[in-house]
C-alpha cells in the first residue's frame, strides 16, 4: 500500500512457502481444476440468507492480489439493504434498456443471444447480497494529496477473479453483470469520483430451479488456449 515518504526498497524474507513435491503439487493443481469447472455464473437466486462474515472473508482474500506498486486500487461495496439493491436494479435496467434498443450492434445482441441475457435483472434484488467493485483512478494520501495508480485495469482484474474464486471456495454462487456505463454507481454506493464502479456480483446460493445456458459449457480445448515452448 502506497504510504507518501515511504521510497526506499527494503528486503523481508519470504513469510510463507506453500511449496509441494511435484507429484503432490498436481495433484493439488488437478484437484483445484477439476473444483473450478464446477463453477457456473447464476442468474436465479435462493432466499437463503448468506453470513456477513463469509462475504468479508471473500473480499479480505480478493485483497491480497498483487497490483502495480501494490497501490492495490480498488474498493469493493458489499450490499444487502434491500432498499439499495432495488436502487442499483433500476438505475442498471435503465442502462440495459438503452442497450438492448440501440446502444449495442447488431453482431453484439446476436452474440449475446445464446446467452439468454435481456433488460430485466430479477438477480439485482434477489441475490442475497451486490458486491460492487470499483477501480481506483487515482489515489489519495491521508492528507489528500493525489498519487498515480499503475496497471489498473489489470490489477483489479486480478484482484476480481480472486473474489470469485472465493466466493466458490465458499460455496456461493454468482453474477458477472456489467452494465455499461455504469455512472450511477459511484453516487448510489457513496464514493468518491475518483473511483469507476467496473462490476456488480450478485451473490448468493443458487435457486433450486436455477438453470444456466448450455453454451455456457462450451469451452476452449487446451490446445486452442495453451502454447508451450520447450
Amino acid at each position: 500500500m502506497y504510504r507518501k515518504g515511504e521510497v526506499k526498497y527494503q528486503a523481508l524474507a519470504l513469510p510463507d512457502r506453500v511449496q509441494l513435491p511435484d507429484d503432490q503439487a498436481l495433484a493439488a493443481a488437478e484437484t483445484f481444476r477439476d473444483y473450478m469447472k464446477k463453477r457456473h455464473s447464476v442468474r436465479q437466486y435462493s432466499t437463503r440468507a448468506v453470513p456477513e462474515a463469509v462475504i468479508t472473508a471473500c473480499i479480505q482474500a480478493a485483497a491480497t492480489a498483487p497490483s502495480g506498486a501494490n497501490h492495490q486500487p480498488w474498493h469493493f461495496v458489499a450490499i444487502s439493504n434491500p432498499i439499495m439493491k432495488a436502487q442499483i436494479r433500476e438505475a442498471a435496467e435503465e442502462e440495459e434498456r438503452a442497450f438492448y434498443q440501440g446502444g449495442a450492434g447488431d453482431e453484439w445482441l446476436a452474440a449475446l443471444e445464446p446467452i439468454g441475457t435481456g433488460v430485466d435483472k430479477p438477480h439485482l434484488t434477489d441475490a442475497p447480497w451486490l458486491i460492487v467493485v470499483f477501480a481506483q483512478r487515482y489515489g489519495l494520501t491521508e492528507d489528500g494529496a493525489r498519487y498515480k495508480n499503475y496497471y489498473v485495469p489489470e490489477s483489479v482484474g486480478i484482484a476480481t477473479g480472486m473474489l470469485i474464486t472465493a466466493l466458490h471456495q465458499a460455496g456461493l454462487v454468482c453474477l458477472e453483470h456489467t452494465p455499461n456505463p455504469m455512472k450511477f454507481l459511484p453516487e448510489l454506493c457513496g464514493r468518491p469520483a475518483h473511483e469507476k464502479g467496473v462490476m456488480i456480483l450478485p451473490v448468493g446460493y443458487p435457486a433450486e430451479d436455477a438453470t444456466v445456458p448450455a453454451v455456457a459449457k462450451r469451452k476452449k480445448p487446451l490446445e486452442q488456449v495453451l502454447t508451450v515452448f520447450r
